[in-house]
């Protein structure tokens, strides 16, 4: 059974900085793209940022680009976001996500594994 476990998040005031990780059981994914998204209350579930299997190619949210971070260690085959300067529209739930091929595209429609999803919110 391949599993997609998230750790991290939780509660911060604006400004402060969280981790999420994700870590892949049951296969490994060093060969593939991986992604994360989020999905505020009441909206779409929307894409956040995502790497290429060997980290060398990443893309983010232009709402995200210059304060989160993307990456992966395929050694522990786990994949990570830090979130600096974190905004109180950030407030969602992230979900991690792998995908079948090796670069990462920006459709959830693209990525048949998720993780089970972690609480983010950021206090004003």
């Amino acid at each position: 059974q391949v599993l997609l476990v998230q750790s991290g998040g939780g509660l911060v005031q604006a400004g402060g900085s969280l981790r999420l990780s994700c870590a892949a059981s049951g296969r490994t994914f060093s060969s593939n793209a991986m992604g994360w998204f989020r999905q505020a209350p009441g909206k779409e579930r929307q894409f956040v940022a995502t790497i290429s299997w060997n980290g060398g190619s990443t893309a983010y949210a232009d709402s995200v680009k210059g304060r989160f971070t993307i990456s992966r260690d395929n050694a522990k085959n786990t994949l990570y976001l830090q979130m600096n300067s974190l905004k109180p529209e950030d407030t969602a739930v992230y979900y991690c996500a792998a995908q079948l091929q090796p670069w990462g595209t920006t459709s959830a429609n693209d990525y048949p594994y998720w993780g089970q999803g972690t609480q983010v919110t950021v206090s004003s």
